[in-house]
């Protein structure tokens, strides 16, 4: 199906994009990579009568290292997050994820921003990002604001950026010498049926763990209950706790039935990627491969 009519405009920079949002309203949008966008207006799903082409404003598609920080522009594709050598070398469980979102069409043209403001709940970034303490910054007419990766997804296409306002960066933590995390996903088709983010951190000579869930639900889950659980336990005796925390936390999940598969199914697994993700982060899938 062809696109619907609308005006292309162009902004060269990012007080030009704030002001053809203010002037048009809900009568625009605006785009990126256009991966899920313009699939969207395609099938009339969403349809608007302009279109903003951030595309063009330069300082949202820079890529660089602050402190213990990079700092993404929300223009920056799946592909170079992939491939770039600082984040290869600094952040890479996100470059593995990287490498890995949907086919090397998406990850050429589909942008970090645009996965997250789209908000489609089977994306991958959103879990992994919420598990490393990434933030996502947005600027408005009254000025900029940070929020944490885990609080930007509100539910299904929704998230807690208003209408007026623009992604201007995401921030993500270098990883620590002695911090690992690790992102296992798995679905029948391009998009996770479930993924799960796990962490493994050393604080003052103990074990503390990170664990989200993504896709299984209408926003990236916090699985605080098994932090908690599993919280200073060593990675050699993590298996004697493991299997029971995960299965009785999968049980409680809010899953439903879609054409990703039913319930009962992507509770299951979620235990098994869980217990997955947090045996790679740990150091121990050698230890434990049928974890």
């Amino acid at each position: 199906m062809l696109l619907s009519k609308f005006q292309y405009h162009r902004p060269a920079n990012l007080a030009a994009a704030h002001e053809m949002i203010a002037a048009y309203g809900s009568d625009a949008t605006v785009y990126a990579g256009g991966t899920e966008l313009l699939l969207a207006m395609k099938a009339r799903v969403l349809r608007y009568e302009h279109l903003i082409d951030l595309k063009h404003i330069a300082a949202l598609n820079e890529l660089r290292r602050e402190d213990g920080w990079i700092a993404v522009g929300p223009l920056v594709t799946h592909h170079r997050l992939a491939t770039d050598d600082i984040i290869r070398r600094l952040v890479p469980s996100y470059a593995a994820l990287s490498d890995n979102i949907a086919n090397i069409r998406v990850r050429v043209a589909g942008t970090l921003g645009g996965n997250l403001c789209f908000a489609e709940p089977h994306a991958d970034p959103p879990a992994l990002l919420a598990a490393m303490g990434a933030t996502v910054t947005l600027s408005g007419p009254n000025g900029g604001r940070s929020v944490p990766a885990g609080d930007f997804i509100e539910g299904e296409f929704t998230t807690v950026r208003a209408d007026d306002e623009l992604m201007t960066e995401i921030r993500i933590p270098i990883t620590k010498p002695g911090d690992r995390y690790s992102y296992k996903s798995f679905g029948h088709l391009e998009r996770p049926a479930v993924g799960v983010a796990g962490g493994h951190l050393r604080r003052d000579g103990k074990s503390e763990y990170r664990i989200w869930i993504g896709a299984i639900s209408d926003r990236p889950l916090h699985m605080n209950m098994v932090e908690d659980e599993l919280a200073g336990v060593p990675p050699g005796e993590i298996m004697d706790v493991l299997r029971q925390v995960t299965e009785k936390a999968a049980s409680e999940l809010p899953a439903h039935d879609d054409l990703h598969g039913g319930a009962d199914y992507k509770r299951h697994l979620a235990a098994v990627l869980m217990r997955r993700a947090i045996l790679e982060a740990a150091g121990a899938a050698g230890d434990f491969p049928n974890g």
